[in-house]
C-alpha cells in the first residue's frame, strides 16, 4: 500500500480541483448522476442491513462500500467538489474563478440529485410491487427518518437549524477525509482502507450528508412520510449542504492546504525567517 507524503497528496487535491473546473458540462453531469445513484443504493443497503439485523453498527460498517465504488470509478459528489475546487483557486490555477467554481457546484448538485431521485423511485417501486402493496419495515424506517430529521429539527427553531448545520460540518469533515484518504495510496487496497474509516464514522454518528439525504427524504416522502418537500429543503437539505461546505473546506481542505502546500516560513534559529515555499517543492524526509 504505497503511501504518498502529505505534500504530494495535497498537490493532487489542487490538481483534482482544477481538473473538475475544466471538465465539460456533459461529463460533470454524468459523473455526478452516477455518484448520487451509487450513494443512494449504498444508503438503502445500509438501512436494509440495519432493519433486518437490528444492528445499526453493521449497517454503518458496510455503508462505505458505495463511497469506495463511486470514487474508484471517478464519479463526483457535491461534498468532494466543495473541498477540492476552491483549493485550485487559492493556488491561482489559470482559469479557476469563483463563477466557474459555482458552475461546477451547481452542475454536481443537479447530477447528484437526479441520480439519487432516480434510485428513490426505483427502490420505492420495488418495495411496493409497483405501488400496489405497503413498502414494509424498511420503507417505514426511512419515512420515520425523514420526519425525525425535518420536523424533529423544526421543533427547536433556530437551534434545530444550526444543529443540522453543525452535523453537516462534521459529516463533510469526515467525508472529505475519505476523499483525501484515497489520494494517499497508489494501491486500491490502500485507497479503500483510507476511505472506509471516516465514512463509517460519519454514518454511524448520524451526521448529515447532503447527497445521502437527496435519496432518503424523497424516498421517505414517496413512502408516505408525514413531512413536505418544503420541510425537507428548509429543515434539512439547505443547512446540511451549507454545513458540508463549511466543514469540509475549513477542517480538511484549508488546513491541509495551509500546512502542506502553502506552508508558513520555517524557523531560522540563526535569526530571521526563510522564505515560504510550497511544500510540494520541499524534499520532506521522514
Amino acid at each position: 500500500m504505497a503511501y504518498l507524503l502529505p505534500s504530494e497528496f495535497v498537490t493532487k487535491m489542487v490538481d483534482a480541483g482544477e481538473s473538475k473546473i475544466y471538465m465539460s458540462t456533459r461529463d460533470t453531469l454524468v459523473r455526478a448522476f452516477m455518484a448520487g445513484a451509487i450513494l443512494a443504493l449504498a444508503a438503502v443497503f445500509a438501512v436494509t442491513i440495519a432493519v433486518q439485523t437490528g444492528s445499526f453498527l453493521l449497517g454503518a460498517v458496510l455503508f462505505p462500500v458505495g463511497f469506495c465504488m463511486l470514487y474508484l470509478m471517478g464519479f463526483d459528489l457535491l461534498t468532494g467538489v466543495f473541498v477540492l475546487c476552491p483549493l485550485a483557486w487559492l493556488a491561482k490555477r489559470p482559469g479557476v474563478t469563483w463563477p466557474q467554481i459555482l458552475r461546477n457546484w451547481g452542475l454536481v448538485f443537479l447530477g447528484n440529485f437526479a441520480g439519487a431521485l432516480t434510485v428513490a423511485f426505483m427502490m420505492s417501486f420495488i418495495f411496493t410491487m409497483g405501488y400496489n402493496v405497503d413498502g414494509g419495515a424498511i420503507a417505514q424506517k426511512v419515512a420515520g427518518i425523514g420526519e425525525a430529521r425535518t420536523l424533529g429539527y423544526a421543533e427547536y427553531g433556530v437551534a434545530g437549524w444550526f444543529t443540522i448545520f453543525i452535523r453537516g460540518m462534521l459529516c463533510n469533515w469526515m467525508v472529505s477525509l475519505g476523499v483525501v484518504g484515497a489520494m494517499i495510496s497508489t494501491h486500491v487496497s490502500g485507497k479503500v482502507l483510507a476511505m472506509w474509516m471516516p465514512i463509517m464514522l460519519f454514518f454511524f454518528m448520524g451526521f448529515e450528508h447532503s447527497v445521502v439525504n437527496m435519496f432518503l427524504f424523497p424516498f421517505g416522502l414517496i413512502m408516505g412520510g408525514d413531512f413536505s418537500v418544503l420541510d425537507y429543503f428548509i429543515w434539512n437539505e439547505i443547512p446540511t449542504a451549507l454545513g458540508n461546505l463549511v466543514g469540509g473546506l475549513a477542517f480538511t481542505g484549508l488546513t491541509l492546504y495551509s500546512t502542506h502546500f502553502k506552508t508558513a516560513p520555517k524557523r531560522d534559529l540563526t535569526g530571521g525567517f526563510n522564505k515560504a515555499v510550497p511544500a510540494a517543492r520541499v524534499n520532506d524526509k521522514v
